[in-house]
């Protein structure tokens, strides 16, 4: 279809959606009731009238984030904070957001699409009652598809869209393995998950660890809300700004968590471009013409003033297309022509026990994650999956592959069955932290990677969490739920430390050989690997370990069996003339070092990077540093037949607001490493409110 027919269709059926969003809800059907602790119970008579109610109170506590998100559907953000949103407003449209949210609609179910109106019609209400907040002018009403056209961008982000771009534009012809070593060392990536059945605690309860390691701030931090309807509704957990409904969490029959996998998820191809005639490329013995196109970007650069920029568009049979030094490589990804994870997340919600939850599993939308489940009649279940492409014929899918024929193109998505998945295994317990899928249990009950489709391309190895889970586990032949508590929250790395360059040989330098750092060595060799906030060693570890990640990627010895001892010696000297310029002695503690921040609320936290209980820092000032991701949202359920006992944390509180009561109320319990207790009974709830109130409109 020519661009301006399909800019055309794309712009009436926008215009049809945005009329008939505004079927109004009444808000006098919706009830918000906020706790102590500022999170929001929503009730409504319909799961429809529930949602417009969330969105209503996340724009309370985080407007401007939602509003981010969803700039780039309407190629605003650059608008409003410039470079930065320029790249998103060109993601957007050289991905062909809309183009996938239009096409994709009508296969979504007539339940979830209720949910997105009432959503959609709830954020409108919001702009239109606090206009004074509304960042851009012209950005509102939102229509169901803008929606859903900033909800594809962000499963691209998922899917590895974003890292293949970023490469590609970057003229590095990307290979899957390069991506993934590139993606695990991102510090922003992580999570736990932890189930346990009733045979193996004490108590006789069902135990489900929800502890996802994502960052503390921003787009991608949690906020946490309980969504109840009459319609057989009623789950906590937290989602990310502008969700129509939690991802993760609890209903009163069964909860469930994510954790990051690594699947091969997207291909990448090298086009056979014609000699002479310009964007012209080789397919099955024809030359066929590039889609081409434009993207207008309009960036606020100083002062509200905007310039306009106008950035080339390729399309091929495979997908976008991007022209580097290199050549022409377009790739493809599962996000190109997926918006179904939001239906899938929904039914999780709706789920009531596992075999809806499994129906809910078998829609295959989610770009990736694994799923771990517990309920109330002590299943427990693991799933490593995503939307995975079926690949056939003999090609490196892990390489750059052929553009020029069809016989390397994928045919459709592998579905549930093809996945990894255990359930109750023997042993009674099952665990995930980013780690391989074929070791989510004791060795004993786990999977056989032979058993599974290796183009599936599950590229993750064991890490540090999940080598110290197994020492931690193999202690406790049943546990108590203090013992449970002090494995989830555990800062210690195993005995023997897991990194891709060799670390351990650091203990085996002679301090004797280097007087000049002989001190800090000893420091250094004493760490008991733990990172409690008194810990002598902790902190000089962690600037040590920065300073070689730095070096052995500029040195290409990221991934070497070994170190120069040389090279050593020489970080450790570079890490003691850190600790004496910003410091004035090598002897700090952790809580020297390393803080938690929010507004004028700084205090220190304990913990390093892929610990079991997790924190990644960066740079703040003075030498110290500053947690910015691991530990997030933490959620820990105790299921029995008889009851669902709740506890959650989240790093700061629940509004980004500074003005806030519940900017920073939850702070001091996260450093301490308490919760507090929730609930999914409405009496208890309301007998507990701090405030009860309808959206008030204009």
């Amino acid at each position: 279809m020519p661009n301006f027919l399909r800019f055309l269709v794309s712009a009436v059926f926008t215009l049809f959606l945005q009329i008939i969003t505004y079927a109004q809800v009444d808000p006098n059907n919706i009830e918000i009731v906020r706790d102590k602790w500022g999170v929001p119970h929503i009730y409504g008579k319909t799961d429809k009238e529930t949602a417009f109610g969330l969105a209503w109170a996340n724009s309370e506590d985080n407007f401007k984030t939602i509003q981010e998100v969803f700039l780039p559907a309407i190629n605003k953000l650059a608008s409003h904070n410039g470079k930065e949103g320029a790249t998103l407003d060109y993601i957007v449209q050289a991905l062909r957001c809309r183009e996938t949210a239009n096409a994709q609609f009508k296969y979504l179910s007539k339940e979830v699409v209720a949910v997105i109106e009432g959503y959609v019609e709830g954020i409108n209400a919001y702009a239109e009652a606090h206009p004074e907040e509304v960042l851009i002018e012209g950005s509102f009403p939102m229509g169901i598809m803008d929606y859903l056209t900033g909800y594809n961008m962000v499963i691209h982000f998922f899917s590895d869209s974003g890292e293949i771009l970023r490469d590609l534009i970057g003229n590095d012809v990307v290979y899957a393995d390069s991506l993934f070593e590139e993606t695990v060392s991102d510090k922003t990536i992580g999570s736990n998950a932890f189930m346990i059945r009733k045979q193996k605690t004490q108590d006789k309860k069902t135990y489900l660890n929800v502890n996802t390691h994502q960052p503390l701030d921003g787009p991608f931090s949690w906020y946490e809300a309980h969504v109840v309807s009459d319609e057989g509704w009623n789950m906590l957990g937290a989602l990310f700004p502008g969700s129509p409904f939690p991802l993760i969490g609890t209903n009163e029959h069964l909860g469930w968590t994510h954790t990051y996998n690594y699947p091969d998820l997207i291909d990448v191809y090298q086009l056979e471009m014609h000699p002479k005639k310009k964007n012209m490329y080789k397919f099955d013995g024809e030359w066929m013409p590039l889609e081409t196109s434009k993207v207008k970007l309009k960036v606020k650069v100083f002062l509200g003033m905007k310039i306009g920029i106008k950035k080339d568009l390729y399309w091929s049979v495979h997908g976008p297309v991007i022209k580097n030094k290199s050549g022409f490589f377009a790739f493809h990804s599962n996000a190109l022509e997926n918006i179904s994870s939001i239906d899938q997340w929904y039914h999780m919600n709706k789920a009531t026990n596992l075999d809806e939850f499994k129906e809910a599993l078998k829609i295959c939308g989610l770009p990736r994650f694994n799923v771990a489940y517990a309920d109330r009649m002590d299943n427990i279940f693991y799933l490593s999956g995503g939307r995975i492409p079926i690949r056939e014929g003999d090609f490196n899918w892990e390489g750059v592959l052929p553009g020029n024929t069809s016989e390397a193109l994928t045919h459709g998505y592998h579905e549930m069955k093809d996945f990894p998945q255990l359930q109750n295994p023997p042993h009674g317990y099952l665990f995930n932290t980013n780690n391989s899928p074929f070791n989510a249990t004791h060795p004993s009950d786990n999977l056989d990677e032979k058993d599974y489709d290796p183009t599936l391309g599950f590229r993750e190895e064991e890490n540090n969490r999940s080598m110290r889970f197994m020492e931690l586990i193999e202690r406790h032949p049943t546990l108590t739920y203090e013992e449970f508590l002090k494995i989830k929250y555990d800062q210690q790395y195993p005995d023997s430390l897991m990194c891709p360059f060799q670390l351990n040989e650091i203990f085996d330098i002679d301090p004797k050989k280097y007087p000049h750092i002989k001190d800090l060595l000893m420091i250094i060799q004493s760490w008991d690997r733990k990172a409690n906030l008194d810990n002598p060693a902790a902190a000089q570890w962690s600037i040590l370990f920065e300073k070689l990640v730095v070096r052995t990627k500029e040195d290409g010895l990221y991934h070497a069996k070994s170190l120069p001892e040389e090279l050593i010696t020489e970080e450790i000297e570079a890490t003691q003339k850190f600790l004496l310029k910003n410091y004035k002695r090598i002897d700090i503690t952790l809580a020297d070092h390393q803080v938690h921040k929010r507004g004028d609320v700084e205090k220190p936290i304990s913990g390093l990077l892929d610990m079991i209980a997790a924190i990644n820092s960066a740079p703040l000032k003075k030498g110290r540093v500053q947690a910015v991701s691991g530990e997030s949202y933490i959620m820990i359920v105790r299921y029995s037949e008889e009851d669902v006992e709740i506890e959650t944390i989240l790093p700061f509180g629940e509004s980004s607001e500074a003005d806030s009561p519940h900017f920073t109320d939850q702070m001091e319990m996260y450093l301490n490493q308490e919760r507090k207790t929730m609930t999914l009974d409405k009496t208890k709830v309301y007998e507990q409110a701090v405030k009860v109130y309808h959206p008030k409109l204009q």
